[in-house]
């Protein structure tokens, strides 16, 4: 299928309330381009350095979400643009974000990363430690951050009531925290997943490969 075809055949599956994030990570600006002229804003980049090189080569009212793991010496080249930080998994991270987002007079977007996969590979912070950062931010600290959702991966497996199970984890923490705080995103599900992530309350996805098709591991 053309990537009309396979942007369309995504869309057709979103209910409205849910936001596409497109995943364009290893993807060229030109792809990226065609997909924005479509009618798609919001785009996912996993590199802070392909972000940097790709955000001047296009249009301005594009809202770039980082949703790989973020290091804190990183930061500070996206705070000036970057719309909304999906991968918080760390104290130490949010502290820096709210130093640069400063720096520009802003208030940077994020959603808290937490760990729901079985797996160790992936990152997040655990239940524990969400909820307390969470709680700090309600108390005033971070100003120049908005903590406005959580984000979660499920294991990588075909084990569907597994991944509903640790969906639902997510679903039960957001909804928690949202008595507390409203919260607005609870970003799950990804192009093997998303319809399920939906079915267990996610209103964001992330989905590269089933819109531009297979990444370029190269680079």
């Amino acid at each position: 299928m053309s990537l009309e075809e396979n942007y369309n055949n995504i869309k057709n599956q979103l209910p409205e309330n849910v936001q596409l994030v497109a995943v364009s990570k290893t993807h060229p600006v030109e792809a990226i381009q065609e997909v924005y002229d479509f009618g798609q804003r919001v785009f996912g980049e996993n590199k802070v350095q392909e972000l940097t090189e790709k955000y001047p080569l296009l249009p301005k009212d594009i809202q770039w979400h980082l949703i790989g793991h973020l290091q804190t010496n990183k930061v500070k080249y996206i705070a000036e643009f970057i719309d909304t930080i999906q991968s918080v998994d760390s104290e130490k991270l949010l502290n820096e974000i709210n130093k640069e987002a400063a720096k520009h007079q802003r208030t940077i977007k994020v959603l808290l990363q937490v760990k729901i996969a079985d797996e160790e590979s992936k990152f997040g912070l655990e239940i524990a430690d969400a909820k307390d950062l969470f709680t700090k931010f309600t108390n005033g600290e971070f100003p120049h951050v908005e903590i406005t959702g959580l984000m979660g991966m499920a294991t990588f497996t075909k084990d569907e009531s597994q991944i509903r199970k640790e969906f639902s984890v997510l679903k039960t923490l957001f909804d928690e925290l949202s008595e507390i705080h409203t919260l607005q995103t609870l970003s799950m599900g990804m192009s093997d997943d998303f319809p399920l992530a939906i079915e267990c309350g996610a209103n964001s996805v992330r989905v590269g490969s089933a819109i531009f098709g297979r990444r370029d591991y190269s680079k």
